[in-house]
C-alpha cells in the first residue's frame, strides 16, 4: 500500500508527493530509464517522445503484473528546460491519481543525442 507523505510545513506544487510510504509490499520493481523511442525510432518532438517514454514505462510495469498506481517514485530527465511545457502536456492524465514522489532533472544529454527525455521508476506492489 502506498501512502503520500506531504507535511504542511513543506511547500510543494501538488502534482507530486513529497514522499511515499510503502507498507505491506511484497515486491519492488526498479524500472530502468525509458526513453522516447518506439519501433520506428525516437519521437520527433518532446510531446511524442514523452508519450513513448510513458508508454514504455507502463509496458514494463504491466509486464511485472502492476499498473502505474504502483509507482512510488519517478525520476524524469529532460535535456532542455524549454521541453517542460511539452512534457507536462503529454504527461497530463497519465500518472496515478495519487502522484508519486517525483524528481525532474535538466541534464546536458542522454545516451543518444536525439533523445529528449528519459523516465525511470520504482514501483511497489
Amino acid at each position: 500500500m502506498l501512502r503520500p507523505v506531504n507535511p504542511p510545513s513543506v511547500p510543494g506544487p501538488g502534482f507530486y508527493s513529497q514522499g511515499i510510504e510503502a507498507s505491506g509490499s511484497g515486491r519492488t520493481l526498479y524500472v530502468s530509464g525509458q526513453a522516447g523511442v518506439g519501433p520506428d525510432g525516437p519521437g520527433k518532438d518532446i510531446g511524442e517522445q514523452a508519450r513513448l517514454a510513458i508508454a514504455n514505462l507502463n509496458a514494463v510495469i504491466a509486464e511485472a503484473g502492476m499498473t502505474n498506481a504502483n509507482i512510488a517514485k519517478l525520476t524524469i530527465y529532460l535535456t532542455d528546460p524549454a521541453h517542460m511545457p511539452g512534457f507536462i502536456e503529454a504527461a497530463a492524465g497519465t500518472l496515478p491519481a495519487m502522484p508519486p514522489a517525483t524528481t525532474l532533472l535538466i541534464v546536458k544529454g542522454l545516451a543518444s543525442p536525439e533523445l529528449l527525455i528519459e523516465i525511470e521508476a520504482i514501483a511497489v506492489g
